[in-house]
């Protein structure tokens, strides 16, 4: 089933990757290169995907999941990194369970982790 997704990655190689993938599955993509330009914008729908890099200039990725986990109603948040697990669970400390995409990316995982499955 066809969603929006709200990419949040400061590296363009892995936005534009993100995007032509999810294009092609059938969803909606709305690019950002960084935490400051999705909270400019009308906040993401419950029935919309985020997916964050943990490694954003600015406000960190793991900030931005917290502003998006109290939105009255949150999105399907998935967060994608290169860091070591003891790196995600320093920043995502106190942060209600989020599915993460290991890097490097490909379409299989990302389809997996978006289906939930």
């Amino acid at each position: 089933m066809p969603v929006r997704v709200h990419v949040v990655e400061d590296d363009a190689g892995v936005s534009d990757s993100l995007s032509l993938i999810l294009q092609n599955l059938g969803h909606e993509v709305i690019l950002y290169p960084d935490a400051e330009g999705l909270l400019r914008t009308t906040p993401p729908a419950g029935a919309d995907t985020v997916i964050v890099d943990l490694s954003l200039p600015g406000i960190s990725g793991g900030q931005l999941i917290r502003w998006l986990q109290k939105l009255a109603s949150p999105p399907v948040l998935v967060v994608i990194t290169g860091q070591s697990q003891g790196a995600i669970d320093h920043q995502l400390r106190g942060v209600s369970p989020v599915r993460v995409l290991r890097k490097p990316l490909n379409a299989e995982s990302l389809l997996h982790v978006l289906t939930g499955d």
